[in-house]
């Protein structure tokens, strides 16, 4: 069975490579292992942002009044509700993007998927009892779950991400191994739904490398709301009873009815034949230049599996570049400003540099920052809490960073994705017309402070 492209996972990288393969011409095949989508769209992205919106619906009920809205009676949910729309929501999103491939003119296998070598400018790949000759490979077999080797953790019935979002049952309470994003918004949904959140975290501060003040001013919300967070903090056993943590030389046991651990990602690279052709791998990953081009030139790989940026929107683009690349067009990767958002209530986003990584790098800059109660349209909409906008300048007076606290960050921050994308001055920006009253408007008005 000959093809011009294999492309091996069905995850966001590899769905959008597909049909933009096939549409420029490529007979093309699609190999997934598991559910077209990925884990972005069965076991992350769409379903955690489901199940958040639900209970960012309930956040909104509880906060009625202040709205001058009598909703009558302490509010409550139903959780197979919540979660069974959850599922079909996955099953819509699903299906429409396998009739899109199969629109396109993608074939679809099921099955894993093995590089066993190549033989005259063919490579060879096996799934199943049949064997594949392509030109070309695209590898986008993404990364899964952290399982640190912490005491006793394997003697207990812990959660990931997945069991999380498939649980028909709330605990008492809730210890989140990890205060990085997917542990952060876990620590949101069930904070709202009154479970007892403790979150454990290593670092200084949750959020890994994003912007510090706004994710304090998050976390302070999110510990008003009764969230415990433990910073600075080892995780160094687990037991039935909850999590043995250690700071300062002291110990306690966090009591918690469940555990979920939350401390990372890891690119899949072993069980895909790699090794048969010799793809250089790089600390978490797999090697590539800025045409996601491998150490093999006619192999490219994107999405988690470069072990670099491990976001969805990233790895889209990472597709469309390899794409592009096999196509002739010169169409190079820049991660100059992919933008991050924890879909918490308030949301929090950031693209481009902050002001961490400027001072470790000594680069000067200048902040221009205002709350988003600068805002005529937030105010009306926001009776709770906290809101920051930080744009980021150099020295020259161009956007480099922009930081958001506040609904609709995740919305908003594409603005400033474009201006750093496209080199823009404070004084290009400002002249954009916002539309009044929005929220975007922030953005505006804090380029004139």
């Amino acid at each position: 069975m000959e093809y011009d492209l294999a492309i091996i996972g069905g995850g966001p990288a590899g769905y959008n490579a597909a049909e933009k393969a096939a549409l420029g011409g490529l007979k093309t095949v699609l190999f997934e292992r598991n559910a077209v989508g990925g884990v972005c769209l069965n076991e992350g992205c769409i379903p955690t942002k489901t199940l958040l919106y639900s209970a960012k619906t309930l956040d909104n009920i509880k906060s009625a009044g202040k709205y001058g809205i009598i909703a009558g009676g302490d509010p409550s949910f139903d959780l197979d509700k919540i979660i069974s729309r959850k599922n079909k929501v996955v099953r819509k999103l699903t299906a429409g993007v396998r009739g899109k491939l199969t629109f396109s003119g993608v074939e679809i296998v099921q099955g894993t998927a093995v590089i066993t070598g190549e033989e005259h400018e063919t490579i060879h790949i096996s799934c199943g009892d049949q064997i594949y000759s392509v030109r070309y490979v695209l590898v986008c077999t993404g990364s899964d779950t952290v399982i640190p080797p912490i005491p006793g953790l394997s003697d207990v019935s812990y959660w990931t991400s997945k069991e999380a979002l498939e649980s028909k049952e709330l605990p008492k309470s809730l210890a989140i191994i990890g205060g990085g994003v997917i542990g952060i918004e876990f620590a949101s949904f069930f904070n709202s739904m009154g479970v007892k959140v403790h979150v454990i975290e290593m670092m200084p501060e949750i959020l890994g490398a994003m912007d510090k003040e706004t994710s304090a001013m998050l976390r302070a919300d999110y510990s008003k709301r009764g969230v415990n967070f433990l910073l600075e903090t080892k995780v160094v056993g687990v037991s039935s009873k909850g999590v043995d943590v250690e700071k300062n030389g002291k110990t306690e046991t966090i009591e918690a009815d469940r555990v979920l651990v939350s401390v990372g990602r890891r690119a899949v690279t072993q069980g895909i034949g790699l090794e048969s052709l010799n793809i250089e791998l790089l600390r978490n990953g797999v090697r590539v230049n800025e045409y996601m081009q491998t150490s093999h030139p006619r192999v490219y790989a994107a999405g988690d599996i470069t072990g670099f940026s491990m976001l969805a929107h990233t790895a889209i683009r990472e597709g469309e570049v390899a794409i592009s690349h096999i196509l002739g067009e010169n169409d190079p990767m820049s991660y100059r400003a992919i933008p991050g958002v924890v879909y918490t209530n308030p949301e929090i986003a950031g693209v481009g540099k902050t002001e961490e990584e400027l001072q470790a790098e000594g680069i000067p800059y200048n902040v221009l920052k205002l709350p988003m109660a600068y805002s005529g349209r937030f105010v009306a909409e926001n009776e709770t809490g906290s809101s920051l906008c930080k744009i980021i300048v150099d020295t020259d007076e161009r956007i480099i960073g922009c930081h958001l606290l506040g609904n609709p960050a995740s919305e908003l921050i594409v603005l400033a994705a474009v201006a750093i994308d496209n080199g823009a001055t404070v004084e290009e920006f400002r002249k954009h017309v916002y539309p009044h009253p929005t929220v975007a408007e922030i953005i505006h008005e804090t380029l004139f402070s």
